[in-house]
């Protein structure tokens, strides 16, 4: 895992997504990162969902925001917006989520969306209402970290983490820029192409998360792909932490009541859970 750094006498006490990664760091065990899409199937499951995703054992908890053009995302969550969009769900409603999780939990909150939307909200009123939901960090695939200096600086100011994706195609100097201004943490993308789950995760993922941990000053998480427990322990002594995203999504769809919905995801994260623990 990657080293902890003390803090300097007199300085801040660690954020939220900080101690998280140190409590994980200290057990010995990858951080679990999960996903939810806001307002899928409604607003009121997705809430159920995501505290569904605590209550199974999630360390950090990534909500999404619907897009009609999401060109990170395979087809399930790409299904998951459209279902939130067709029931009128906007950034505002994700943000109200957030508070709402919020109130319930204390594990991190990652809002993960895109550029568009965030821009139509305002970046200011958008980090803003961040920071008033309790929002720890903010995923914007398509913001590279060459052109997130405004962005980031606001959110910093606002005590809000942004965080940017690396590819297996990353060239070394993305990942120099990607490392130099990243917060919270840095998401790998275990695999080209977009999310979903897969069966198979490529062979030299290993060594790709080794030379990027070598050089992040924050924790490295890896997700995209990643969909059943075998592959989370596999990847748990790899990474500081592992995503995982359409495979709940997909239990989600799967219908049913809240309540099932909510134990079945529940009951899928604890599995989740229990692998990426030593």
């Amino acid at each position: 895992m990657t080293t902890a750094r003390k803090p300097a006498e007199g300085a801040a006490a660690p954020s939220r997504i900080d101690a998280t990664f140190a409590a994980c760091r200290a057990r010995g065990e990858a951080a679990l990162v999960t996903y939810v899409m806001g307002g899928d199937p409604d607003l009121a499951t997705s809430r159920a969902m995501a505290l569904a995703c605590v209550e199974g054992g999630a360390d950090l908890l990534e909500i999404g925001m619907p897009f009609s053009d999401p060109i990170a995302d395979g087809p399930t969550i790409q299904l998951a917006a459209e279902r939130a969009l067709a029931k009128g769900t906007t950034v505002a409603d994700c943000l109200e989520l957030a508070a709402s999780v919020r109130a319930r939990a204390d594990v991190p909150i990652a809002m993960m969306g895109y550029v568009n939307p965030v821009l139509s909200y305002g970046e200011v009123r958008f980090l803003d209402d961040c920071a008033k939901a309790g929002v720890d960090a903010v995923i914007l695939p398509d913001l590279p970290p060459e052109e997130a200096a405004d962005f980031g600086r606001l959110a910093r100011e606002r005590g809000v983490a942004t965080v940017f994706l690396l590819a297996p195609t990353s060239t070394a100097a993305r990942r120099s820029a990607a490392c130099a201004s990243a917060s919270g943490f840095l998401y790998f993308v275990s695999v080209t192409g977009v999310t979903g789950a897969r069966r198979e995760l490529p062979a030299d993922l290993g060594e790709r998360l080794r030379e990027l941990r070598g050089e992040s000053p924050v924790p490295v998480v890896v997700g995209f792909g990643v969909s059943t427990p075998a592959q989370a322990k596999a990847l748990a002594g790899l990474a500081d932490g592992v995503v995982v995203g359409s495979a709940i999504v997909s239990r989600i769809a799967e219908g049913g009541s809240r309540t099932a919905r909510a134990d079945r995801v529940r009951r899928f994260v604890r599995s989740l859970k229990r692998a990426v623990r030593p």
